[in-house]
């Protein structure tokens, strides 16, 4: 199995009428944030793939629509956006076979909207332990895939507040032992730079732009 994992920039690479060839292997598409869903609904219905995604600290405009927090049924006209995806923000969801984890925003710097402190982010892996424990019940295993916006403490994350990690990660992979943490939020500007570290059981994966995992690499 193959998934696409995008977060942070329109890539020319995906949003191009040849995306069917160059993506044609594609099993789920998982988004970690910060891209409008608009671009969400053009993979969708380009490749005919699941997408999952978390919301990430900007392109919030519609957040309210996924959260129950509309303002008003006049805002209903937003709800046709991201047609066809799927958002997993503090939920459990099993797709193609895989159990994934959804926790997006980042670390709160400026109190706008999808950013919590590391207690919030707690509090909000807390909502996820009912789908993790039913899924461990049936399916004999913890997520295989946790999907945020932001990245672990430590890991891939940087000095300035907007950009910290989340102990809260960090713990949740000790924890549950993902076999990927996928992530956004921290843009990179050098192919030097680093997009894989392997913490303990996970590999912790920076998806911006654009990252395939071939899960053959599992075995």
């Amino acid at each position: 199995m193959k998934i696409l994992c995008i977060s942070d920039q329109i890539d020319p690479l995906v949003y191009t009428n040849s995306i069917k060839e160059r993506f044609k292997n594609i099993d789920v598409v998982l988004s970690a944030g910060d891209l409008p869903l608009d671009y969400l609904e053009f993979i969708v219905s380009s490749l005919n793939k699941p997408l999952l995604f978390v919301f990430g600290n900007h392109n919030t405009e519609e957040y309210r629509f996924f959260t129950g927090r509309r303002d008003s049924l006049e805002d209903a006209e937003g709800l046709r956006h991201g047609a066809g995806t799927t958002h997993i923000g503090s939920k459990v969801r099993v797709e193609e076979g895989l159990i994934i984890a959804g926790l997006g925003g980042s670390m709160r710097y400026n109190n706008g909207e999808n950013q919590y402190t590391d207690f919030q982010m707690y509090l909000e892996i807390l909502k996820l332990i009912p789908g993790i424990l039913l899924n461990r019940l049936i399916r004999g295993r913890f997520p295989d895939i946790l999907l945020t916006h932001a990245s672990p403490k430590g890991i891939h994350d940087k000095p300035d507040k907007c950009h910290w990690g989340f102990n809260a990660f960090c713990w949740f992979m000790r924890v549950f032992k993902p076999k990927y943490l996928i992530h956004g939020h921290i843009h990179l500007y050098d192919l030097a730079d680093v997009r894989a570290t392997r913490y303990h059981e996970t590999l912790v994966i920076n998806a911006y732009s654009h990252y395939v995992i071939d899960t053959e690499e599992w075995k």
